[in-house]
């Protein structure tokens, strides 16, 4: 009897190990923050650095990493920096959310249109001081992403790199000129994931530049993902002297201008609250993002 009970439990044992090994790796979540435009103020390849957006203490979202890149060069040129979080972090069985600011729309719109059907290498996570990760093993068409949010997108261009307004020209700015953000890429080439884009109304100084409803720095045209190879003039509901309103949703809008494909406006500033920075401090419109990503991204 003493053998006939040893030898099931080395049979239990043996099936236990078995299905453990059989079992696949875990999935892990991670949140990326791509920022927009500053005077590369941030370390380039460090993802815990977030003092674009505020305190690294605050909540963003699981696992949060700051993609950080030159953010006064053009999106071409930087892009690398942002597929190389995306290789990090989103490839093999792991999965991200995306959140980005302004140029930071550019910069994740651009890599999933030119880049997302590319064959990529799964990584390991752990990335070096340059922030690239070493190999896993294997490869995969494109990236693990549960959906893009957008504070104050800039996909669209601004009319402030149109006339000059910004004081500092820099590489990027000429990216930002409306006609070539919008001709640069085909942004309704998304890999089937979702853009959610939050538009800013709070406009100052700049509004009388800045065609329909604007954040001081961008339009509700880019901001709220809608096509065409130049702006319009968008505004919330019952503004005058606007071209339609921008619907909320994928539909178009009250111009019966449509939206690019994937392309949702999950949040319009109705009472013109949000400006288009964050002050380095969650503020703005990336503070109200912050908000949304830190219930959903789990």
């Amino acid at each position: 009897m003493r053998t006939y009970r040893c030898t099931l439990l080395l049979a239990v044992l043996l099936t236990s190990c078995v299905q453990e090994l059989d079992a696949p790796p875990p999935i892990t979540h991670y949140t990326l923050w791509i920022h927009g435009k500053d005077d590369d103020t941030t370390k380039v390849g460090d993802y815990t650095d977030f003092s674009y957006w505020g305190l690294s203490s605050v909540a963003a979202g699981v696992n949060k990493k700051a993609v950080n890149w030159h953010g006064s060069q053009k999106i071409a040129v930087e892009n690398h920096r942002v597929r190389d979080a995306l290789d990090c972090f989103c490839t093999g069985n792991n999965w991200c959310y995306v959140a980005a600011h302004s140029a930071g729309d550019l910069q994740i719109s651009y890599a999933m249109s030119m880049y997302g059907r590319s064959m990529r290498n799964k990584k390991n996570a752990r990335p070096n001081t340059s922030g690239v990760c070493g190999d896993a093993g294997g490869t995969q068409t494109g990236w693990n992403l549960k959906w893009v949010a957008v504070a104050s997108g800039a996909s669209g261009g601004s009319e402030l790199a149109d006339m000059g307004e910004w004081l500092v020209t820099t590489p990027l700015v000429s990216d930002l000129v409306t006609t070539t953000a919008r001709a640069m890429y085909n942004h309704n080439t998304t890999q089937a994931v979702w853009f959610y884009n939050y538009a800013a109304s709070q406009g100052t100084l700049y509004s009388f530049l800045l065609p329909g409803q604007d954040d001081d720095a961008v339009s509700y045209h880019s901001t709220g993902g809608v096509s065409g190879a130049s702006g319009s003039a968008l505004c919330n509901p019952g503004d005058w002297f606007c071209d339609g309103t921008l619907t909320l949703g994928a539909e178009a809008c009250g111009n019966g201008q449509a939206k690019w494909s994937f392309h949702s406006v999950e949040f319009r500033d109705d009472s013109e609250a949000y400006g288009h920075s964050g002050n380095g401090k969650w503020e703005g419109i990336p503070g109200r993002v912050r908000e949304d990503v830190a219930k959903r991204a789990y």
